[in-house]
């Protein structure tokens, strides 16, 4: 959806100065409108004028900012990152809230994507990676879902009553590096269709206030260990043979040292000096100090 900018957010910059600054954007646009509006153009775009009405007076509440709008797409921008996400989950609650009562054919779902970045500001449009990176986000995030950039994660986590799924590392349109995506997790909604997740959480028995923490730490913690493997692995293939093999012997090592005599006894530390010392010396000897 957005790849088709109005001519005014893709044609050159004006002779205006162009400022630069970091931001918390916003990027949203509904899941299968075109097939929403060949059923029903005038009731699809009424319910996409309520809707939009919901977000601007959530956007007021959390202090953030309508940039542009076209077709079903809208993106904002906030000055406080948490606030975002906090906003983000209640629009698609309040949005949730109001697609129960319609028929399933009819129920228009959002697709939110969130980033943290430096962006270019040209009156009041924004453009740049940053922007570029919320859409990808958007993109990816399921119907009624919100998917955040590490960045976001990172400054979030702790601060919200909130968990999080590693999606995994994304490739982004402009970008050579992939990005790592979060799924913020609403109220069991990121388990499927939204109304199927529905129907799970209203069969599920409330939990207390310390247990849904306990659980969202246990989703962040996992979240952090799964990144920090899908990163690892990613190093890892990159290697050349020479570094590759070293590193798998002493991995191999500790798992048997772990499936034999478990922590008691760290006997493969011993046979894996010889193999860390080889993969110090390469480190340290190979062109910009890479192996």
């Amino acid at each position: 959806m957005f790849d088709h900018l109005p001519r005014a957010c893709r044609g050159p910059m004006t002779d205006r100065k162009i400022k630069r600054k970091l931001t918390t954007i916003f990027c949203a646009d509904v899941q299968s409108y075109s097939s929403l509006m060949a059923r029903d153009e005038a009731d699809t775009l009424e319910r996409l004028r309520r809707y939009r009405g919901i977000m601007n007076d959530l956007f007021e509440r959390h202090d953030g900012r309508k940039v542009n709008t076209w077709g079903d797409a809208v993106i904002a921008e906030f000055p406080s990152v948490v606030e975002a996400v906090r906003c983000g989950v209640e629009i698609q609650d309040a949005i949730g809230a109001e697609n129960r009562d319609l028929p399933q054919p009819s129920q228009m779902w959002f697709r939110i994507g969130i980033n943290l970045g430096d962006v270019m500001e040209d009156g009041s449009d924004l453009y740049g990676d940053g922007v570029n990176v919320a859409a990808r986000l958007e993109s990816l995030a399921e119907p009624g879902g919100i998917m955040v950039s590490e960045a976001v994660y990172n400054l979030t986590n702790r601060h919200l009553a909130v968990g999080y799924e590693f999606a995994g590392e994304q490739m982004v349109k402009g970008l050579d590096t992939p990005i790592a995506g979060y799924r913020v997790r609403i109220s069991g909604r990121n388990s499927g269709s939204p109304q199927a997740a529905d129907l799970a959480t209203a069969a599920t028995p409330a939990r207390t206030g310390s247990s849904q923490q306990a659980e969202d730490e246990d989703y962040s913690l996992l979240g952090r260990w799964g990144h920090r493997l899908s990163r690892f692995g990613s190093w890892y293939v990159r290697q050349p043979r020479k570094t590759r093999v070293p590193i798998a012997a002493i991995a191999v090592m500790a798992g048997v040292n772990v499936m034999t005599t478990g922590l008691s006894e760290l006997w493969f530390i011993y046979p894996s000096i010889p193999l860390a010392g080889y993969l110090l010396f390469r480190s340290l000897t190979a062109p910009g100090n890479g192996a």
